[in-house]
């Protein structure tokens, strides 16, 4: 859970209900598991009277936004999600392909999912250093697919990481082990999450976080990395390359930048350079890559 900020509930803090002698977390977690939302708005009520200050109470109603934000639909389209999907066949029974399908789908109420963000950011303000309540809402712009505020909010977290020195709390404000780590590994796991969308249009998104985090730790070799796949899917090879070389001697056995080093200078024409760079990852890099690399030099020897 710690990593994924998934929407599930985050931990609750120890703020005791003076009737039942449960606390709110208690209390709380059971309402989500009987789905009684109702009930779950009266103890939000409460909880905020009794305690506006506790930062699980700020996750608490960023959950019950976002779960009561989230509507069924049924589509009609020609992209099946799921495992339940009605074909739709055409009348001429010679075709043997669906024309559409039914199949359900899911949406977030733009008007309530606002709520969540509201009290999230309300949350943040009173409680900055707590990486849970930013990794879950990075999550959730990463599921709405809102790249921009998705993008905006990881340079927020890199610039306030400088401002903290690390020092983040997550759930029951328990301290992180190895904080800096973990936030920087968070980081590259949303940067896979852009570039997987293969949008071209938001290279720059993942340029720009990297550059972010470049100014505050300026040998992580993920953000030089990022970059230099930047600068190639620009075909800006030279600068790529540049890039690259510096992450090589800060981390000279690093196979996955050996590769791409190779992957540059192939791209520039210089074979030799290329195939200098695909030995040395055969060197130091996993099957899958000395394979790659074997490949590649075959390919190269032939030109």
């Amino acid at each position: 859970m710690m990593k994924s900020a998934t929407l599930l509930i985050f931990g609750l803090t120890l703020v005791f209900s003076q009737v039942s002698g449960q606390t709110f977390k208690q209390q709380f977690n059971e309402l989500v598991s009987k789905n009684d939302t109702l009930s779950q708005q009266q103890l939000l009520d409460k909880w905020e009277k009794a305690d506006s200050n506790d930062p699980e109470l700020y996750i608490a109603y960023f959950n019950y936004f976002v779960k009561k934000s989230n509507k069924e639909v049924v589509t009609l389209g020609q992209n099946p999600k799921g495992t339940d999907v009605l074909q739709i066949m055409d009348q001429d029974s010679s075709k043997k392909e669906p024309v559409a399908y039914i199949y359900g789908d899911t949406y977030y109420d733009q008007n309530i999912l606002k709520k969540g963000f509201d009290y999230i950011d309300k949350g943040l303000a009173k409680h900055p250093n707590r990486l849970d309540m930013r990794f879950g809402k990075i999550y959730l712009l990463g599921q709405i697919e809102d790249y921009e505020k998705f993008t905006a909010e990881i340079i927020n977290t890199i610039d306030y990481s400088d401002v903290n020195k690390n020092k983040w709390t997550w759930a029951d404000n328990t301290p992180l082990d190895d904080p800096q780590n973990f936030m920087l590994s968070s980081i590259q796991d949303y940067q896979l999450q852009i570039y997987n969308t293969e949008n071209d249009s938001l290279i720059e998104n993942m340029k720009r976080i990297a550059e972010a985090v470049l100014k505050y730790y300026p040998e992580h070799i993920e953000s030089l990395s990022n970059i230099s796949i930047v600068f190639m899917l620009q075909k800006q090879y030279d600068k790529a390359l540049d890039t690259l070389l510096k992450a090589e001697k800060l981390k000279p056995k690093d196979y996955i930048v050996l590769s791409n080093i190779a992957q540059t200078y192939k791209l520039k024409d210089d074979a030799i350079n290329a195939i200098k760079y695909y030995e040395l990852t055969i060197k130091y890099g996993d099957d899958r890559a000395k394979n790659y690399a074997n490949g590649q030099i075959e390919e190269l020897k032939k030109k």
